[in-house]
């Protein structure tokens, strides 16, 4: 899984309910709409991700191109959390903060 891949996932992640147009995740993920848009397309591909197209008379009315909207399924949910997970333990990312180990007061480590 590449970086790109799993900072979209964590972003899809962050409220798993919610829908996100692809603009939105570009935002959150800090990634061009040239590399979110090959990925959402891959992510939907293997069912971790269900897209609906808005309402035509909110775009219309908002005077905006019509959005794509994208939510991770509670299998691509589960299945993205092992996954970063897997990746984590590999050692392809940082850890988060929260599991890094610091040194104890009286010598040890946390």
């Amino acid at each position: 899984m590449t970086l790109q891949t799993e900072l979209v996932l964590r972003a899809l992640l962050e409220n798993p309910a919610r829908e996100r147009y692809g603009l939105e995740l570009c935002e959150l993920a800090g990634l061009p709409s040239g590399t979110i848009y090959p990925i959402l397309a891959r992510l939907e591909q293997i069912g971790w991700l269900d897209s609906t197209w808005e309402d035509p008379a909110v775009h219309e009315a908002a005077g905006r191109p019509r959005r794509r909207f994208y939510r991770i399924t509670e299998d691509g949910a589960e299945q993205a959390r092992l996954a970063l997970a897997r990746s984590y333990r590999a050692g392809k990312s940082p850890l988060p903060g929260w599991a890094v180990a610091r040194p104890l007061s009286d010598g040890g480590v946390s």
